[in-house]
């Protein structure tokens, strides 16, 4: 690309000349070369020149005194629950009567409660399964209660009128 016929405004070269990088310094004897991060080594360190070492090899299958006993890996074991052997009552058609027949609102909320018993003993959560059914069985009672109370209410409220409208 020529520079010339560059179309960016004129004070933007100096501005580019200045990102760029400064080349690497030059490389030394000895220094490590590019692409090799370390120089060979051997094991062990390196030989001294006129010094003797009284080294005995060291015996095979034992332990280096520096290092520490070997590291047993354990493989990652996952724990999940299966469902309930023996689940509890949900009360799911109880609910579902309370909800149509007798009060919609706590049937609602029996039904709500009946879903989540259901749910906890499928996943194996016995004392959640547990709770839920005992909260989905009174709410169930409670509106089979305002059920019956309001259809008894009714009852006598009608008797009442037509006995007055008979007169």
């Amino acid at each position: 690309m020529d520079t010339n016929k560059s179309s960016s405004p004129q004070g933007w070269e100096d501005e580019k000349s200045s990102m760029v990088q400064n080349p690497p310094p030059p490389y030394y004897p000895g220094a490590p070369q590019p692409g090799q991060a370390y120089p060979q080594q051997g094991y062990g360190y390196p030989q001294q020149p006129g010094a003797v070492y009284n080294q005995q090899p060291y015996p095979m299958n034992q332990q280096y005194p520096g290092q520490g006993a070997p590291v047993a890996v354990q493989s990652t074991v996952y724990v999940t629950q299966a469902p309930l052997v023996n689940p509890v009552n949900d009360y799911m058609g109880y609910s579902i009567f309370t909800m149509l027949c007798c009060c919609l609102p706590l049937g609602i909320a029996a039904l709500i409660y009946s879903i989540s018993a259901r749910e906890a003993n499928h996943i194996g959560d016995r004392m959640s399964a547990e709770r839920n059914s005992r909260t989905a069985r009174t709410l169930n009672h409670v509106a089979l209660g305002l059920g019956l109370a309001s259809l008894l209410l009714i009852i006598i409220y009608m008797v009442v009128v037509f006995s007055v409208i008979g007169r």
